[in-house]
């Protein structure tokens, strides 16, 4: 039976995750398959290349420098995360990304992107490491409104999170009978309809098959709530969530309040690491 780890997105709530992931890391635990949405992808990714620590030391590094995002990236390029710098000059040239270990590395390394001209979710198993691999983690990550669309062999993309938030159907249908699922907010979490859906609707008009999905995000969100919670239940999967929000911006710029959020994946990790274990490496 293979063992699977889901990551859900969240923006920086993903720090979150990516302390999670570190300790796991650090303690040797290796699922035969990863797949990962938005944030999910992005920190994600540096478990196939065996890197603890990089998600949240490049954070903290580059949290008020515009060159890797804000409000000037935005305006000048369309994208609050600088696509070339954050993606391509950061991985390559100052926090480097070790390629060389995400391709020997047996796990498999999914991520989830949303298609803007379907709506529907679009899942790609990256096994290579080249200018696509990191174009699709930053399509995965790519949130609507403050980010342009992708455009990777013919299709535009965004957000993963918009279509298939937190992909454990997925990865059981896909032959993960047992699945580690990090989720970013706590139990009881429901979502609300997004207060700023006009303004979607205004900034996607070109796409209404997004929009729609804009709009059904999140009876969809809660209904995989709903399914994780039953798998939880049945044994499925094992789930780690905050205890309480993690209270942080989606675009956050204090490397205080990013380290804050990070230990507190860190600590979760540490109390259900032997959990984890057990139930991964059994």
């Amino acid at each position: 039976m293979k063992k699977g780890l889901v990551l859900e997105g969240g923006a920086m709530r993903g720090l979150f995750t990516a302390g999670i992931i570190d300790v796991m890391m650090e303690h040797q635990v290796w699922p035969d398959g990863l797949v990962g949405v938005s944030a999910g992808a992005a920190f994600g990714c540096n478990m196939k290349s065996r890197q603890p620590g990089r998600a949240i030391r490049y954070n903290k590094r580059y949290a008020r420098d515009p060159r890797y995002s804000g409000v000037k990236s935005l305006l000048a390029s369309g994208d609050y995360f600088n696509a070339r710098f954050a993606y391509h000059v950061v991985p390559k040239k100052y926090d480097v990304f070790d390629n060389e270990a995400f391709e020997q590395n047996p796990m498999t390394f999914t991520v989830v992107c949303t298609d803007v001209m379907t709506g529907k979710p679009v899942y790609r198993q990256l096994d290579e490491c080249n200018y696509d691999t990191y174009e699709w983690i930053r399509a995965s990550a790519s949130m609507p409104l403050v980010s342009k669309p992708v455009w990777i062999s013919g299709q535009a993309l965004l957000d993963g999170g918009v279509s298939d938030s937190i992909p454990l159907e997925w990865a059981e249908r896909n032959g993960y009978g047992r699945n580690v699922v990090v989720l970013t907010q706590p139990a009881g979490y429901r979502k609300e309809p997004l207060r700023l859906m006009p303004l979607m609707r205004l900034g996607l008009r070109k796409y209404p098959h997004m929009i729609e999905a804009m709009e059904r995000r999140p009876a969809m969100y809660n209904a995989q709530l709903d399914y994780v919670a039953k798998a939880e239940r049945e044994g499925r999967c094992l789930v780690i969530r905050p205890d309480a929000p993690l209270k942080i911006g989606h675009t956050c710029h204090d490397p205080e309040e990013m380290e804050r959020v990070y230990q507190t994946g860190r600590e979760a990790g540490e109390r259900r690491i032997n959990e984890i274990k057990e139930y991964l490496c059994e």
